[in-house]
């Protein structure tokens, strides 16, 4: 069974552009002649080793000829078809390339993007290798080849250059692919965040009205390009001539904003394609929220054959601080600042955008999405990157259009920039029935918190909860470690500071005796200077800054909390100066507590009303900190899908198309596949072949039903074990089929495995999230103990590693209480294994090995379920799409 490559696709080109790639079809040939008729000589030249065009021409006749042997695709742009590139099979495993694209079109990276599908596609097709004759000054071409990651050898025959490329996947492919996406993401929304002219369409004059009070923000925002109200029943407004339509306006138009009704909404994006407008941001609501998809699908394919960016619909807008730019109907401006945020929801926009002017947290720039017909939040993300004006980005998030492409994004950006994210719509494992303890444990929700957190991305709850954390990451250097000083004038508010914090995994250790004796010899002689310090109710600002200061030059502390309880001492103005002017001292990181006072002191030191908020908020940092000092490991490189374990999937599913759970043999079979390693099984009908499976795999043994709908059999009498006589092992097959009935279908017999710790290995795959995988402590209490760890595949040693490491089950393999120590390599095998299963293999929509058992000598699986269901592959890792 041949991976799944999709027939087209969407695709951002280097400077941000769009195109379109599909399959040639016979059709195209007029387009095909119109190609060759808009090229230079020297395109038609370089391509055909020949002057003119007519031999191109007569090329393109029998490229769309019924009788054409090779592969082909197309890509088009703003409704043309713009480029051609295929690849012919030889008889020696072999392929020529070859590529024609519009002189138009050079140096936008289409070249290189038809190159990889065209690589993807003959890799899928089984061709050993592609071979392109290239003329010497063609360097253009040279460097497409050379620059796609894959490996190539040149060689120079008769007059052109030979290059010939292996077309199977590689991690350098993958990383140039990601790198070029990147580009392209960020650099079609950075026209949409730094526009020229905007206009407003559906402006009108009621001052409450939606383009109203879009077309006034971007007047009192200051924006200083060209603004063009359009409405056809208005003259003038705000001071600004009106236009009655697109058409009609003089200038170019970077975005416009779309603020007329929903079913007015398609014909005026037909008419801001036809006038050039680049991006698009649609406020108007009545589109996919609604149930209705095709409007917005129609939408959407006019923004694409444009080349337009669309932001929403159903939206409120976007905010760029730094250009000026507030294309919104917020009911307040946010203030200029390093904060980036999008939403999904426009009224936990307006909170946040609310809250964060309250809390004096400027906001660089912000996006509010709607309906992600296109704009998503991976393309912000990638955005964010590289925006010189964003430190922090904040996300508010409904669903994932790509889960995986938000993964790798999110994991990368995280390295540079801390993301914070509330993902709303926590529920259970959804309408789809589960059986398996796998499916049982990993929901939804599950799957979404291991996305995150293997990302890097902090979750949070609330709307409170991700602004006193961002404004913490957003003035404080991150903290090098978990301790915790607490420094303040009450002990009550500072013993409950304490617990806050060991509550929330942080320390609160003893101070040096140096750090207590120098607090000793300048503090009141009422004043504790172990951890917390207190100063008592009249500890002055100056006798609280020396405090601060002292406590931050102690090498056993990576943070302080200030603990101020006004008005004691010498005031809340002073304090808070003398607060702020102390956290400078040391480049460690300084939170404050006052009570009832929420916001920054002196624009760089967190404030927060009580000890908790700040408390949450440093145990986000901490755990943020301490996953960027890890060593990021190197991706799973890409590798070819077992070609056997395809063809077993395809195989059952042809015979049972509804899907099912897997007979053992059948599951085993597919296992081996990806070298996970079975107990020896022998399968019985009834009790006599039972008892001769037993004599050949040797006493004791242990007997185990088998039937499709057996999934716990534990639970219904289904497994015997330690069996020692030929005659118990009979006896036991008929006890079990008399008790279980029908759903009884047969029986294994494998080997008793004496010791060895009973680990759980599992994986369910969603469709709109992908597979997880985990492990955990196995056998019967598996889902009692509730003892696990899960991923998102594909994972490499390191990563199965890291599972087991947070088991607390972990112990018992490493010699807990002079017990030998298990085989965690061979366990380590059998994760990773798993994980490329689920990988390659998107109908195993369940599956559970337990117990693996793992001793000093090895990791065996003796029970195995897996359950196969028709699925739609996952989009490939290599295809750039918009989503």
């Amino acid at each position: 069974m041949r991976r799944t490559v999709p027939d087209e696709c969407d695709v951002l080109l280097r400077e941000g552009g769009i195109a379109h790639i599909r399959p040639l079809r016979p059709d195209d040939r007029a387009r095909l002649h119109e190609l060759v008729d808009r090229s230079s000589e020297r395109s038609a030249y370089l391509r055909f080793f020949t002057g003119g065009t007519a031999t191109a021409h007569a090329y393109m006749d029998r490229v769309t000829a019924p009788d054409y042997p090779g592969r082909a695709l197309v890509a088009l742009s703003q409704g043309r078809l713009v480029a051609v590139a295929e690849y012919i099979p030889g008889d020696a495993g072999d392929a020529e390339i070859a590529i024609l694209i519009d002189d138009g079109m050079h140096h936008h990276g289409l070249g290189t993007l038809l190159v990889e599908h065209l690589a993807l596609n003959a890799a899928d097709e089984g061709v050993r290798e592609l071979v392109a004759d290239v003329l010497p000054e063609n360097r253009p071409m040279l460097r497409v080849l050379d620059d796609i990651g894959l490996a190539t050898t040149r060689a120079f025959d008769d007059g052109s250059v030979e290059v010939r490329i292996d077309p199977r996947p590689t991690p350098g492919m993958l990383e140039r692919i990601e790198a070029r996406a990147h580009q392209a993401a960020s650099a079609s929304l950075r026209r949409l965040f730094h526009p020229e002219s905007v206009a407003v369409i559906g402006a009108g004059r009621a001052p409450g009205g939606v383009g109203h009070r879009i077309l006034r923000n971007l007047l009192q925002g200051g924006f200083s390009g060209p603004v063009y109200p359009i409405n056809p029943h208005a003259r003038q407004l705000c001071g600004l001539p009106v236009y009655t339509n697109v058409g009609g306006v003089p200038g170019s138009i970077d975005l416009a904003v779309i603020a007329t009704p929903a079913r007015t909404v398609p014909e005026v994006a037909r008419e801001c394609a036809g006038h050039g407008v680049r991006n698009l941001v649609v406020v108007t609501a009545g589109f996919a929220e609604t149930g209705e998809t095709g409007a917005q699908d129609e939408l959407l394919r006019i923004c694409r054959e444009a080349g337009m960016r669309l932001v929403g619909p159903n939206c409120l807008g976007i905010v760029n601080t730094a250009a000026r730019l507030n294309a919104d109907f917020l009911p307040h401006p946010p203030a200029p600042g390093r904060l980036a945020l999008m939403s999904q929801s426009g009224a936990v926009a307006v909170a946040l955008i609310d809250r964060a002017n309250r809390l004096e947290i400027g906001v660089s720039s912000f996006a509010s999405v709607g309906n992600k017909a296109d704009v998503s939040g991976n393309d912000l993300l990638e955005y964010w990157e590289d925006d010189p004006a964003t430190d922090v980005i904040t996300l508010y998030l409904e669903s994932f259009g790509n889960p995986r492409r938000f993964g790798r994004i999110a994991r990368r950006v995280s390295r540079r920039k801390p993301i914070i994210a509330i993902k709303s719509g926590r529920g259970g494992s959804g309408e789809r029935a589960v059986r398996s303890h796998t499916a049982a444990a990993a929901t939804p929700d599950v799957a979404v918190d291991v996305l995150l957190k293997t990302s890097g991305v902090i979750r949070v709850e609330t709307v409170q909860d991700m602004l006193d954390t961002a404004r913490l990451l957003a003035t404080q250097p991150l903290p090098q470690g978990r301790r915790v000083a607490i420094v303040g004038n009450s002990g009550g508010p500072q013993a409950l500071a304490a617990d806050a914090c060991e509550q929330r995994n942080l320390l609160v250790p003893e101070l040096a005796p140096v750090t207590r004796g120098r607090l000793r010899s300048r503090l009141p002689a009422a004043a504790a200077v172990a951890n917390p310090v207190d100063l008592t109710a009249g500890g002055s600002a100056q006798e609280l800054a020396f405090a601060i200061e002292t406590v931050l030059a102690d090498p056993g502390i990576d943070m302080v909390m200030v603990v101020y309880t006004p008005p004691f001492g010498s005031g809340l103005s002073r304090t808070r100066q003398a607060i702020a002017h102390a956290a400078m001292s040391a480049g460690k990181t300084v939170t404050a507590c006052v009570s009832g006072h929420d916001g920054l002191l002196d624009g760089r030191v967190p404030c927060y009303s009580f000890p908790e908020q700040a408390a949450q908020a440093l145990r986000h940092v901490v755990d943020y900190a301490s996953w960027r000092a890890i060593p990021q490991a190197p991706p799973a490189g890409p590798r070819p899908a077992d070609i056997t374990a395809r063809c077993i999937v395809e195989a059952d599913l042809a015979c049972h198309s509804g899907g099912r759970w897997l007979d053992y043999g059948t599951a085993a079979r597919l296992l081996g596949c990806y070298g996970i390693q079975m107990a020896e099984s022998i399968e019985a009908d009834g009790p006599d072949s039972a008892a001769a499976a037993a004599a050949t795999i040797g006493l004791p043994v242990v007997l185990k039903a088998t039937g499709p709908n057996l999934v716990h059999k534990s639970d219904v009498g289904g497994v015997r074990a330690g069996l020692g006589t030929l005659d118990e092992v009979g006896r036991a097959y008929r006890e079990m089929a008399g008790s279980i009935g029908p759903a009884m279908t047969g029986a294994i017999v494998q080997p008793m495995i004496e010791g060895g710790v009973e680990i759980i290995i599992g994986g369910v795959a969603y469709e709109a999230f992908g597979p997880l995988l985990m492990v955990g402590m196995g056998g019967v209490a598996a889902e009692l103990m509730a003892d696990r760890s899960f991923r998102v595949p594909p994972l490499g040693d390191q990563d199965a590693a890291a599972m087991i490491a947070e088991l607390r089950c972990a112990p018992l393999l490493t010699g807990y209480r002079g017990r030998p120590c298990a085989d965690v390599a061979a366990l380590r095998e059998q994760i990773t294994g798993v994980g490329r299963l689920l990988d390659d293999l998107p109908e195993v929509v369940e599956l559970d090995l337990n117990p693996v058992i793992v001793t000093p000598t090895g990791a065996v699986a003796v029970d195995a379920r897996i359950r196969l269901a028709p699925a739609a592959p996952p989009p490939s890792l290599f295809r750039r799409r918009l989503r």
